[in-house]
């Protein structure tokens, strides 16, 4: 039977960057990566940052529904701006949640020479609010650096050089303001999914609680709050790069009952160009040198991610897929031709 858990274990970014207790922290985070999928990262020095960033998202939600409305997603065939509250879905159920999308700032403009999937990386559209673009770009700059650094780390735990997965990289991240305003007992934040924009997410969540974890026996493990912690995530992408050894794990949020819930989740990007065949190549490579036991490695081959289906050019193709199917108001604007296509496909 494969190895599971009943919790998410911590693990110490100061103790990582520390050489007298690098290896010991190294080996937990292995353990995570291998047996999780999902790990609390503690001690990182954002935690003023995380602070504040949370302290002002009361503000942008509570502005005015116009203003709000000025910079809604329908605008933006890169999937940034504002989402109104039950306008997304997940699991083909609706989400109760409101939230702001923005990118990495300074994508290049799209053109028509472009592949069309290339239109996911975008501007932001940022609320008509004082400081509000500041903010979000200071802790996206922030939070990437750390990021970056993170990726290094697992490449370390499983024995890999440090720069294994640096050519995976996109050129835009993502980042959400998520509001889960209190519902019915048992409604649904966000249903049962596995993250799909690219290698690891970083989320900061309040102290409200109401994200699980499921695990190897399908049951159903709560991550509570850590304060001034990072819950971070295996993503599909990554999955993918390592040929499902290191795999995501599905997860979901139970809206509150009685009070509001906010988080903020950073989604590491992935390359949009990277296609099926260099994927698998890539997956096969990396298994061979990952410390793995070979029943792992055995049952790593098949992985169920639309990223390593035939159905799509690439990543940018599978991602602008998801992307289309979650916004079916956004895909319908930009993307119609993919729109009716998508939403009449099955993967196989």
């Amino acid at each position: 039977m494969a190895a599971t858990f009943s919790s998410v274990p911590q693990v110490d970014y100061a103790r990582l960057k520390d050489n007298a207790t690098r290896e010991e922290e190294l080996v937990k985070l292995r353990d995570a990566i291998f047996v999780v999928g999902f790990l609390y990262l503690t001690n990182t020095g954002l935690e003023d940052l995380i602070r504040h960033t949370h302290g002002k998202l009361r503000e942008l939600f509570d502005l005015p529904t116009e203003t709000k409305e000025e910079c809604n997603m329908i605008h933006s065939p890169s999937f940034l701006g504002y989402t109104r509250l039950g306008a997304e879905t997940t699991a083909a159920q609706t989400d109760f949640r409101e939230q702001f999308d923005f990118g990495t700032p300074g994508m290049r403009q799209w053109t028509e020479q472009d592949p069309f999937w290339q239109r996911l990386e975008g501007n932001n559209q940022y609320p008509k609010h004082p400081g509000a673009q500041e903010l979000v770009d200071d802790y996206i700059s922030r939070i990437d650096n750390l990021a970056q650094n993170f990726v290094h780390l697992v490449a370390e735990s499983l024995s890999l050089p440090k720069d294994t997965f640096d050519d995976f990289k996109g050129k835009m991240s993502r980042l959400k303001f998520v509001k889960y305003p209190p519902s019915a007992p048992d409604s649904q934040g966000v249903g049962p999914h596995k993250d799909s924009a690219g290698l690891f997410t970083f989320l900061s969540q309040d102290n409200t609680g109401g994200l699980q974890v499921l695990n190897k026996n399908g049951e159903w493990i709560d991550v509570p709050p850590v304060e001034g912690s990072l819950v971070v995530n295996i993503q599909q992408g990554f999955e993918a790069i390592t040929g499902g050894v290191c795999a995501a794990t599905t997860h979901r949020v139970i809206a509150p009952i009685s009070r509001t819930r906010y988080s903020i989740p950073y989604f590491l990007g992935v390359r949009l160009d990277l296609t099926l065949q260099q994927l698998q190549e890539s997956a096969a490579h990396i298994v061979k040198r990952i410390p793995a036991s070979d029943d792992r490695k055995k049952r790593a081959v098949d992985v169920p991610s639309e990223f390593l289906s035939p159905l799509y050019a690439c990543f940018g193709e599978a991602h602008l897929r998801n992307r289309i199917l979650s916004h079916p108001d956004v895909g319908r604007r930009w993307y119609p031709d993919l729109y009716k296509k998508y939403s009449q496909q099955t993967l196989s």
